[in-house]
């Protein structure tokens, strides 16, 4: 059967999956893809639904091994990677993520997450006017990207030294979140996991002796009811919310631009009218999705849109494709930065909703509120090319002149 244009691999998907996707909610809303081994999932109601479905999940380590998924056993050289992320709450289920969740909540509050924002508008100053009195630059190497690892580095307590260390740890360990990763990323990985743990546990130790007003300190003071994180999960705690906080804005910082820059109209109404920037967010992140696609585990045999889906398989769930479902949106291909209500998916539903963002958000609009302010005249001096993989979606570069 055809896959109506389902190609995650190929650079022409990637660079606009849109059209395949149109054609996947109105002939083929689920559909088995052969080579990625996935049930595909593409309508707005269905992905909604299975976000807070409880007979799937992120892993199925908690009520099945992997023979009787049909999975092969992890490779042994894969172990401290997967030793690190299953000591965050990403890649784990009930009752140890509602437990690591509560935990980290403690620490990772609201009021702390706010109290970030006079550093946060700073920085984005700082970038967005180093970038504007040069005459241009790329926009993702000198702004999009230095920004949320600062903030992040910030917020964790990480020095100032260290910090160019996180960006390409962070890199090399989302690569093995893409679709059937080769054993070279998957290796590159493991030693970024490694490297990154070691220096983790080393900062947790001397935080532990000499508390900071830092987010690490705090984590490791969090208590409740006689509970508290062991190291390795403060540590795979501190890379979650690294790469997670990171990676996405980087990509949402990007995408949202060249949409701009797309949209010409849509730009100028932005930049005549500074009061549109909360619903620009909002409408950047539904109309080109950062994080497009998140894989679940069938815990339990299920039925989406009168299809039998059985234990074991996994689904992936088209973010990206809901984000622009027009039984939801309305002309969902138009960028409207003024459009309410906008219920995208972006930072996910269910208890896996993405705890960065409300920091992510803030991150974004101090971004976007500098640029517009000091570089006015920002316009795009070419093309950019697109990242080759698609479950974290991004430019290579948007090199930019004012």
């Amino acid at each position: 059967m055809s896959d109506l244009g389902y190609q995650p691999w190929a650079a022409e998907f990637v660079a606009d999956p849109y059209p395949a996707f149109a054609r996947l909610r109105e002939e083929r809303p689920v559909f088995f893809h052969e080579p990625t081994g996935q049930w595909v999932i593409s309508r707005y109601e269905d992905v909604d639904a299975l976000l807070r479905d409880r007979r799937l999940g992120r892993s199925y380590l908690h009520v099945a091994g992997h023979e009787e998924f049909g999975q092969q056993p992890e490779a042994e050289f894969l172990k401290p990677f997967w030793d690190l992320i299953r000591a965050g709450m990403l890649d784990v289920e009930p009752p140890t993520h509602t437990r690591l969740r509560r935990l980290v909540s403690k620490a990772f509050t609201a009021r702390m997450v706010e109290g970030l924002r006079p550093t946060i508008r700073r920085l984005a100053a700082e970038l967005a006017g180093t970038l504007a009195a040069k005459g241009g630059g790329d926009l993702l190497a000198e702004v999009a990207e230095p920004l949320p690892v600062n903030v992040i580095a910030e917020m964790l307590g990480v020095p100032a030294a260290d910090r160019p260390l996180l960006r390409p740890w962070s890199a090399d360990i989302c690569g093995m979140y893409e679709l059937n990763p080769p054993e070279e990323v998957q290796r590159t990985a493991v030693r970024a996991a490694v490297e990154f743990s070691d220096y983790l546990r080393e900062l947790a130790r001397s935080r532990r002796r000499e508390p900071r007003d830092d987010l690490i300190s705090a984590l490791a003071q969090v208590v409740d009811e006689g509970d508290r994180l062991t190291e390795d999960e403060l540590i795979g705690t501190c890379v979650l919310l690294l790469n997670a906080g990171h990676e996405a804005t980087v990509n949402a910082t990007g995408n949202g631009w060249w949409a701009l820059f797309r949209n010409p109209a849509e730009l100028e109404r932005l930049r005549g009218d500074a009061s549109l920037v909360p619903t620009a967010v909002e409408e950047l992140l539904r109309y080109d999705t950062p994080a497009p696609m998140f894989e679940r585990w069938v815990l339990e045999d299920i039925t989406v849109a009168g299809v039998d889906i059985p234990r074991g398989a996994e689904v992936a769930l088209q973010f990206a494709s809901a984000n622009r479902d027009p039984a939801v949106f309305a002309d969902p291909d138009r960028l409207d930065l003024a459009r309410d209500p906008n219920p995208h998916i972006t930072f996910g539903l269910g208890i896996h909703y993405c705890l960065g963002a409300p920091l992510a958000r803030i991150e974004l609009a101090e971004s976007l509120s500098a640029l517009l302010h000091l570089a006015p005249g920002l316009r795009p001096v070419s093309a950019p090319e697109w990242k080759p993989g698609f479950v974290l979606r991004g430019l290579q570069a948007l090199h930019v002149e004012c």
